[in-house]
Formats: C-alpha cells, structure tokens, sequence
C-alpha cells in the first residue's frame, strides 16, 4: 500500500464528543476515506472539521494519525510493509543460495540443449499422418468433414442472400436495424458507410467479408453462450473455464491458425474456425459474469413462485443478463472483425485478403481502400450493438412513420432488382490507391529522410532501434536464462502470490524447452520498448483527457475509431512512414495499444471519488497535489489493469508485425504456415503462449493484492 493511500475513518473509532465533528464523521465512507488524503498533502489532519479547536501536534507526513482508526490503519500499514520487506529478504536469500550453484553449473548463460525437448520428430510425424488420412480416416470423413461442409454451405448461403439483396437492400437493411436500434445518427452513420464501401470499389469483398463474419459470429454466440451458461449455472465448470479464457485471453490471434490449418487446410472453414475460436470467449465469460451475477432477491421470488431451474433460467436468469449478454455480442464481433485480415492468410478472402496482398506488395493505397472498409464496419455494428446493450434507442417517431419502415426497405430491394444492379454500379467508383500512393511518395520523398533539426522517420526508427531495440535484444538474450527466471519469479511473486509466481516462471521457463529462446527474447525486446513509450504516452494522454472535459471529447471519437481497427490496418502507415523493421513493428504496437491505455487511465481516474479531491482543494492542494497523492493512488487498480492491457496488445501487433521485418517468434510462425512446417510454426505459436502468458501473470495482481494496494 502506498504511503499516500488514505485511511478509513468514521469506520470503527469511538464517536467524538464535540459537537462540531460530528459532520465529518457522518461523511459518507468511499472505501478509503478522503480525510488523510488531504493530510498527506498539507501534514494536517481533517479528521475533525473544528476551525476553533486546539491544534494538536502534528504528525510526520505520511504517517497514520493517532488514535482509533488511524492505529488501526498504522498498523496495517507497518503489517503490510513488513510483509513487502519480508518478500525481499527471502528473495535475497533466494538469490544468494541459487545464482552461486546456477553460475557454477551453467556459467554461459544461454539456455542449456540438456533442458530443451526436440518436437520436430513427432509434430512432423502428426502432420504426415493428417495429410496421408485426411481424405479417408472415419474422424474425417464423418465429422471434420461434415463440419467442413456446413461451414462452406452457411458462408455461400449468406453470401448469395447478401448478393440477392443488392446494394440498395442490404443498405436499407442495415440502415433500418441501426435506427430501430441506436437512433437517427448510428442510422446515418450505417448509410453513409456502406455507401463508402461501395465508392471505393470494394463492395463484393465487403459483402465476402460480411458473409464470413456473419456465420462467424453465430458460431461464436453459440459455442461462448453454451460454455458462458455452464460456468454461469454451476460452479465446478467455472472454476475449469475460467484459467482457461484467462489462457485464452492473452494468446495472439495467430495462435490459432496453425492448429487449425493442420485439420482443416487452407480455406473458409479453417477461416471461420480460427475466428470462431479468437471471438467465442468474450462472450463465454460475459454470459457467465451476467449469470452469476443475477439479484439474489429476484431468483428467490421466482423459487418461491415454484418455478423449475430452467423457468428460472428464461424468465429470470437470462432477463437480469440482458446487458452484460449484448455486450458479449459486441466483443464478439469486435474480435471477429479484427481477425478478418489474419484469417486471409489461411484463405478467409474478401476485404482481408485485399489488404494483405496489398501489404505483401508494398502498395498502401490499395491495402487503405481495403482497409477503410473493415473499419467502417467495425464502427457500424459496435455502435448499434453497444446501443443495444445500453437500451440507447431513437425518440419515438410518428406511428405512420414507424410503419413506413419496412417498406422502404422493400421499396429499396424492389429498386435495385429493377435498375438490374444488385451490385454497386461501377461508374460510380472512386479510385483512392494512386493519390493515397502520390502522397505516399512525396512523404517518403520529404519526411523519410533529410527533414532539418528533427531528422526523417527513417532516422527516428534507425535511432530506436540502435539505442533501444539493440540494446534491450543483446541485453536480454546475453542475461544468463537461470536469472531471467528469477527475475520473472520475484517481479509475479511480488505483484501476486506464490502461484502467480509459479505459473509465470513455468511458462517462461517452457520457452527455453521450446528451444525457441534467442527468438522470444527477441520479441520480448521489442515488447518492453513499445510497452514502455505506450504507457509513457498513454499515461500522459488519460491524465490530460481526465482533467479537460474537451480534451475527452475531442478525442472520444479519434479513440473509437482506433480502436475498432484490425491489427494488420495499422501496419499500412508505419511502413509508409519507417519503411520496415523492428522499429516500425513496435510503432504500429504501440498505436494499437494507445487507444485502449489512454481509456482505463481516463476511466479510472476520473471515478476517484469527487469527495476526496474536494477535500484535497479544501486544503489548498495545487492541481499537481491533488494527481499524485490523491488520484494517482485511488486509480491505482486501473492503472494496473492498463500496464495489462498494454502489454496483451503490444504483444498481438509485434507479432504481427513480424509481416513488416519484425523478426522473432512471428516471423518463425508465418514461415512455418507458407513453407506447411508444422514443427517450427507450431512450436514458435507454444512460444507466443507462454510469453503471453508470463507477460499476463507479471503486470496483472491478483484481486486480492489489488485490493490491499487501493
């Protein structure tokens, strides 16, 4: 706990006699009151609001005042810096008795090759044996393959409904179910972006990618709402699912492409499935969450009404979980929608395959006009599910106007089977590839290089990467592997508990038997750096936005629309900008990483409770007084929770970026998919699962250390 952390008071201390502290003890309680906030600051206590009483002695700052609660608090205090001390002195003899044998063993420091398990024997063995009976095996034939061919039938039958509608009807569609559901400016908004999808010549790969995620996202809603319900209604299930979506949480998406390529080749199913298994667990732990969560009170009216457990469910359970169900739909197509670039790469077509052809091409305005898409998209369908979720319907509109809806949809499709035109009619396209790439030039022509004073983003990214990068890499792949693992085990064991520890050195520790560990150390390098200026920015960004309410609102939308963005989109304008590298690598992490930091940051500083800071400027704390021994510490979970966020994202786009010169375990994965090396791909995606994993464990406390350190 932070000195600055405020004691309770009014919680458990003797009432006082003076009639003129009886306001302040009354003072509602925030969980940690506000009164010795304002202490730390000022070195006086506020305890008691008497302006003519006696000034006592004055405690040191930062100490707990004495009597009744704040002895109390003292004493947690001391209990809990002892404990801290004691963490660090049996690290210290930890490290005294272990470094001297592991030095003495392993003076080299690189991981030992008795410690590692080849696996390439038998994964090549695996995949042989897949290629040699994925055409006759009965596991193939009669249910892979099934599922297979449900997959292609769902997608092709989405697809030529979607076709059969025309431009006119799936416009009008879309725009009627954003108005019934968000309002007159979602409904706006759904139009003009299906119009844009259509002037930028990219209206059949919008309708390929639509159809995709269509069947993508039911699959996800069924397969997550069936698991989300198990661990909502019984306990022992959700003590299974829950470290699993943890696991599941802090993969990279492309985690999941091998397993899957390996069963089901290269195509739409494998596709949808990669995708389906990226998106079902929001909505499997959203569901559980809503459950379990239900009014004690409302299930046991209905019990006593004598309802049967699966009335309760449908009248009770379900009903209550409303909101946190539709906001399980809206992750859910979020994360399918970000998948959509990388489930080209295993023949997903539509919009993601016309950006990574273009990105494999270096040709930016083509890989932006594809791009531009995924993202309206994005925008359309999280603003009517987000509104749905939030009950944020339009005003009521006149009733004849209510009933003119449906047929101006039928109007629209009537329309457009008439005009012969079911898709956007080519003359009225607009071409953006050669401008955006003219831009693109005269900026590699003016900024790349030569800029006065500043320099040109190519130095910028030659600079980081031979002061940052370089360095950190060496440094990380030099340090002997036997310390690394304690360093990982003390910074989890002091953030968390002994199982953190153990999970997070484990998972480290698998790495180095992966025999992948120069490669992880090389992605863990461009990990830190772009962790560390997010978090530098982010931080600087959420402070600012929580103390300006125009600041916020200016860039409200500017975050919305980052963070709707698939990965891949972000790597169009880093490779403009720095060419490619590691450097741009860590760039385009770190803009994907942005958004979300600067919103926890934000969130979390302004629900610090109004009392405490007015309390704080009672006592004539300055705007600075009031950020670091007040907001700053109350914000603390959410701080934490950002430094997670952070990491998780940074870590999905490095690996991503192994597409633009990144490096490390991604670029291990993507050689193992275009070369169908399963041990190598394999292996090197175990690798991102356990960095991910450890890199989780080390930034994230547990909720009881969280609570002991707010």
């Amino acid at each position: 706990m932070s000195a600055a952390t405020p004691p309770a008071t009014g919680q458990g201390s003797a009432p006082s006699a003076d009639p003129a502290a009886t306001p302040a003890a009354d003072a509602p309680s925030t969980g940690s009151t506000d009164t010795t906030d304002t202490k730390d600051i000022t070195g006086t206590s506020t305890g008691t609001r008497k302006p003519k009483a006696k000034p006592k002695a004055e405690p040191h700052p930062g100490t707990a005042p004495a009597g009744g609660d704040g002895r109390d608090e003292g004493r947690v205090r001391a209990l809990l810096r002892h404990r801290g001390l004691h963490k660090l002195a049996v690290l210290a003899v930890l490290a005294a008795v272990l470094v001297p044998i592991a030095h003495a063993k392993w003076s080299s420091g690189s991981w030992p090759e008795a410690l590692t398990v080849d696996l390439t024997d038998p994964l090549t063995d695996t995949n042989d044996w897949i290629i040699d009976n994925r055409d006759s095996h009965p596991l193939f034939l009669y249910f892979f393959g099934h599922i297979s061919n449900g997959i292609v039938a769902s997608v092709r039958g989405v697809y030529l409904v979607l076709l059969a509608l025309g431009w006119t009807g799936v416009t009008a569609a879309a725009t009627l179910v954003a108005w019934r559901t968000a309002g007159a400016r979602t409904a706006l908004t759904s139009a003009v972006s299906f119009a844009v999808c259509g002037l930028l010549g990219m209206w059949v790969p919008t309708m390929q990618t639509l159809a995709l995620m269509v069947v993508a996202v039911a699959l996800s809603v069924v397969v997550g709402g069936l698991l989300g319900l198990a661990g909502g209604l019984f306990e022992r299930a959700f003590r299974v699912l829950r470290p699993v979506l943890d696991t599941m949480q802090v993969l990279p998406a492309f985690a999941y492409l091998l397993p899957v390529v390996l069963v089901f080749g290269i195509g739409v199913p494998g596709a949808v499935l990669a995708t389906v298994i990226y998106a079902a667990p929001p909505m499997a732990r959203l569901t559980a969450l809503g459950l379990r969560g239900a009014d004690p009170g409302v299930l046991e009216a209905v019990d006593s009404l004598g309802a049967s457990r699966w009335q309760r469910l449908v009248t009770a359970r379900l009903p209550l979980a409303r909101r946190e169900l539709l906001l399980g739909l809206n992750q859910t197509i979020m994360m399918a929608l970000s998948m959509a670039v990388i489930a080209s790469m295993i023949g997903g077509g539509g919009l993601g395959d016309r950006v990574y052809q273009a990105l494999s091409s270096v040709d930016v305005g083509a890989a932006l006009a594809a791009g531009i898409p995924i993202v309206l998209l994005a925008v359309v369908l999280d603003r009517t599910t987000a509104a749905a979720g939030e009950h944020s319907h339009a005003p009521a509109a006149p009733r004849w106007l209510r009933g003119l809806d449906g047929w101006a949809v039928a109007a629209a499709l009537v329309a457009g089977q008439l005009a012969d035109s079911l898709t956007w009619p080519r003359s009225w396209t607009v071409e953006i590839a050669e401008p955006v790439n003219d831009a693109v030039d005269w900026m590699t022509d003016h900024l790349y290089s030569g800029v006065p004073v500043v320099g040109g983003t190519a130095d910028w990214a030659g600079h980081f990467t031979s002061w940052v990068l370089d360095p950190l890499r060496d440094g990380l792949q030099g340090l002997p592997w036997w310390s690394a693992l304690l360093i990982v085990a003390a910074l989890a064991w002091l953030i968390g508990t002994w199982g953190t520890a153990l999970t997070a050195t484990l998972a480290m520790a698998a790495v180095g038997v992966l025999g992948v560990w120069d490669e992880s150390m090389n992605t863990l390098s461009q990990v830190l750096a772009a962790v560390a200026v997010t978090l530098v920015i982010g931080f600087a960004i959420g402070i600012a936005a929580a103390r300006s309410e125009r600041l916020e609102r200016l860039l409200r939308p500017v975050l919305d629309v980052f963070q709707t963005m698939p990965q891949f989109v972000y790597l169009i304008p880093v490779v403009a900008l720095f060419g490619v590298g590691r450097a741009p690598a860590a760039a385009a992490a770190i803009v994907y990483a942005l958004p979300a930091v600067v919103r926890i940051t934000t969130q979390g500083l302004r629900q610090v409770d109004p009392a405490a800071l007015e309390a704080a400027r009672s006592l004539g704390a300055s705007r600075g007084q009031q950020l670091r021994q007040v907001q700053l510490p109350l914000a603390r979970p959410a701080l934490l929770l950002a430094v997670n966020q952070g990491v998780v994202l940074v870590l999905a786009v490095v690996i991503i970026g192994s597409l633009v010169g990144g490096g490390g375990l991604g670029y291990e994965v993507l050689f193992g998919l275009a070369q169908g090396d399963l041990a190598t791909g394999l292996v090197a995606g175990a690798a991102i699962v356990c960095l991910g994993l450890m890199l989780d464990r080390v930034t994230q406390p547990t909720a009881r250390r969280a609570r002991k350190g707010a």
